[in-house]
């Protein structure tokens, strides 16, 4: 990763965390004392995933620090990992507040201040839409970045929910259904974790495929073999064979070609790896990439 790319990483994600940090302290202590569970739960929501940015932040440096002797092909596999990590804590999350809100329904709800919560979601949706937007702008290619950024859309999200539910109490308290008002904290909840169920199934999908060494995304997938292709027809060779993975910031590309042997030396044969390398730097991913000529296909399996 360029070095510049280390610190816009590391800067948002401080940045984050400050925040997540000043914003989980509110809605926890507003929460508690409004006795409103789905303040509560907002709290809870960014408070793991304060200590998620933590762990981001030390997942940043030791990918950062590159290969080692104990870790020759550096960490970058700590990415996959953490990003799996807030998959696992987003779910675990969303299965304890619904369980949680399943037990007040049917204890009959709970009384609660819908100015309080319009108010509350009305300025935590603000401030999770402002942040995502800027962490979007100031490092859009980090994984780690992009996965701080679906955990502050889902925050907003619910806060939008909040909004909602906070109008749809007013009316029901304005028409004397005080006690059918009771439901609306407990069914915003049930209602949030039903929406922001799709955050931690991407996270937990894209971790896991990185760290199995799955195939990269279709779109990162499709800029390499255009890259390739582009190369294969610059030097006249045979469709090739192309392997790639993706592990954190670190693209490993094998591209083997079918040649005559005869027809090729190595000062040739270097001349294609060089332009193989050069062609999938724009990807601006750490390109690990093997580049291999050879008269024998069955080498290739």
């Amino acid at each position: 990763m360029p070095a510049g790319d280390v610190g816009a990483e590391r800067h948002a994600l401080q940045a984050s965390l400050w925040v997540s940090a000043a914003s989980a302290a509110g809605a926890l202590i507003l929460g508690v004392l409004s006795g409103t569970r789905i303040i509560v739960f907002d709290g809870a929501y960014m408070g793991i995933g304060l200590v998620l940015t933590a762990i981001s932040l030390k997942a940043s440096s030791a990918s950062a620090a590159g290969p080692t002797r104990r870790f020759p092909f550096g960490r970058d596999a700590l990415t996959p990992l953490v990003v799996l990590i807030q998959g696992l804590a987003v779910a675990g999350t969303l299965l304890v507040a619904a369980g949680d809100a399943v037990v007040v329904i049917r204890d009959g709800g709970s009384p609660v201040s819908a100015a309080t919560i319009a108010i509350y979601g009305a300025a935590t949706a603000a401030v999770g839409f402002g942040v995502a937007a800027w962490m979007r702008r100031a490092e859009p290619d980090s994984d780690l970045v992009v996965a701080e950024i679906a955990q502050w859309r889902a925050g907003a999200i619910l806060s939008v929910m909040m909004l909602l539910g906070a109008g749809v109490a007013l009316v029901l308290q304005g028409l004397g259904l005080n006690d059918v008002a009771l439901y609306v904290d407990p069914v915003l909840v049930l209602l949030a974790c039903l929406i922001l169920a799709y955050i931690p199934l991407g996270l937990i999908r894209t971790g896991l495929n990185e760290l199995l060494e799955g195939a990269p995304s279709t779109e990162l997938d499709a800029a390499i073999t255009q890259a390739i292709q582009g190369v294969r027809a610059e030097y006249g060779l045979q469709e090739p064979l192309i392997r790639s993975g993706k592990v954190g910031r670190k693209l490993y590309v094998e591209v083997d070609f079918v040649v005559s042997g005869s027809e090729w030396n190595v000062g040739e044969e270097d001349a294609v790896r060089r332009a193989v390398v050069t062609s999938l730097e724009p990807l601006g991913l750490d390109v690990w990439a093997y580049v291999a000529l050879t008269a024998a296909p069955e080498l290739f399996e």
